[in-house]
């Protein structure tokens, strides 16, 4: 019997505002507990909620780099559940009006391009933080939970995708995309081990073309190969209890990172269990075409139009790929080298390789500047420095030492390209190895190979292969 996965993702963004959604607090992330509260974020009787506009504006933008529609009027809610985190027993979110709906993001995955829906970007505000004491510092295992709400009321954006997703790779694929995204835009920093960007999955099983089976909510996926693992997981839990005849059920489950496995945690709560209501104490959003507008000509360059600006101009698909995700400075380098007339594939390739391989090693190196790194590659193409030296000449560029040319001459790196300073060098080496010799002119031809090294070793590496190569072949016959 087949199964086909149905999966959806919510994906929570905390935003980078310097205050939080309802109150002046602080918005950091490490300090010590309950150091940035105040009566608001904390629910104390008399307290008022004021609506914080850069996140609302940030809200926006990150609808319209989802293609959503922005609806002009939306409202807040309160959403009433009891947790220990939730310090007013209720969080301030949306429910039927939310700002932005309907939207679309393609996706580049491991099986081609798709597009998922966006069902919905909503605002709400972030609970606080439960720390459990005890082995494992799981709530099971708990003796003591301690609780920290300075995260509480922090702008936090809901992305919820329409159950578009078919396989758990694409859903990392989607996952990886809406964080580049997210990036981009500036709002948040995205940081999956600090919690700055979370994803919650609903997954299911049916019949291919069926009717959608029951859902299940998995939690606790701190990262992109968590979100992969937990829903290959999920998934053959459910086709195995289909197969023995048996109900899935609808709730809650906890992904454990260690384990491998899901692990049920509550019954999952539908909408009514909630008892939304509007917010007595907030006025609508409403957001009018000249502000939306003005925050759409704001957008940058998104990850998709970055990548297909640099197939355009050359650069293979999967570099292409790994440049549009890479740190804005680097992306910022190869445009720069490019515009200064470098060839924008070895431009990417270098970018991508030798220069991110540095400053993995060491990230206190100087990023040369684009006019920089095109004299570099121009080099390289005049034969003036060989692809070895040139790694040479990139290290002292990035230690600060100055330009190409510059480096490559104070370490003596300019590459050999007089024929007769190197038609001696082959002379010699031709005469210390008379074997190598009569090997090649029997039919032996890799000793070629052999005799070019000889050569490089005698210049220290600085002789131009092509030409050595061409002045052995005129004196080999």
């Amino acid at each position: 019997m087949t199964w086909e996965p149905v999966i959806g993702i919510e994906v929570h963004v905390e935003l980078l505002t310097s205050s939080k959604m309802f109150c002046g607090c602080r918005v950091s992330f490490g300090d010590p507990p309950n150091t940035n509260v105040c009566p608001t974020c904390l629910g104390l009787p008399g307290s008022l909620p004021v609506p914080n506009r850069r996140a609302i504006e940030w809200l926006v933008k990150i609808g319209l780099a989802l293609n959503c529609r922005i609806n002009e009027w939306s409202v807040f809610h309160r959403k009433n559940y009891f947790y220990a985190d939730l310090p007013k027993n209720y969080q301030i979110s949306q429910y039927d009006h939310p700002v932005c709906v309907d939207g679309w993001l393609d996706v580049s995955g491991p099986d081609g391009a798709f597009r998922v829906g966006i069902e919905r970007a909503h605002m709400e505000e972030d609970t606080g933080k439960s720390i459990h004491l005890g082995e494992g510092g799981r709530i099971h295992s708990a003796t003591q939970t301690l609780l920290d709400f300075n995260r509480a009321g922090v702008p936090l954006v809901e992305i919820v995708s329409k159950p578009d997703i078919g396989t758990p790779p694409r859903a990392r694929a989607f996952a990886q995309e809406l964080r580049e995204v997210i990036l981009t835009l500036g709002v948040s920093d995205a940081r999956l081990e600090e919690g700055s960007m979370r994803f919650d999955a609903n997954v299911s099983l049916r019949r291919p073309g069926g009717p959608l089976g029951t859902k299940v909510e998995v939690k606790n996926m701190n990262s992109f190969r968590s979100l992969e693992r937990a829903l290959g997981y999920e998934i053959d839990r459910q086709r195995k209890l289909l197969e023995a005849g048996r109900e899935v059920v609808q709730e809650t489950r906890h992904w454990d990172e260690e384990a491998g496995v899901t692990q049920g945690m509550r019954t999952k709560e539908v909408s009514s269990d909630y008892r939304y209501f509007p917010d007595p104490d907030l006025v609508p959003i409403v957001v009018d075409t000249a502000w939306r507008e003005r925050i759409a000509a704001e957008l940058p360059e998104l990850p998709a139009q970055r990548r297909a600006r640099y197939l355009d101009q050359g650069v293979d698909p999967q570099t292409a790929s790994v440049l549009s995700a890479s740190e804005p400075d680097l992306r910022n380098l190869y445009d720069q080298a490019v515009e200064a007339g470098a060839d924008p594939r070895t431009t990417a390739l270098w970018v991508t390789g030798e220069i991110t391989a540095a400053l993995r090693r060491d990230e206190q190196l100087r990023l040369p500047a684009g006019g920089e790194l095109a004299e570099l590659l121009t080099l390289i193409e005049q034969g003036t420095v060989s692809a070895s030296a040139a790694k040479e000449v990139l290290a002292g560029m990035l230690a600060g030492e100055g330009g190409a040319r510059e480096v490559a001459e104070r370490r003596n790196l300019i590459q050999i390209s007089d024929s007769d300073a190197l038609s001696e060098v082959v002379d010699t080496v031709l005469a210390e190895n008379p074997d190598a010799v009569e090997r090649y002119r029997a039919g032996e031809g890799k000793v070629l190979g052999f005799l070019v090294g000889q050569v490089m070793r005698a210049t220290g590496g600085r002789a131009d292969p092509r030409l050595v190569n061409r002045l052995l072949a005129e004196r080999l016959g």
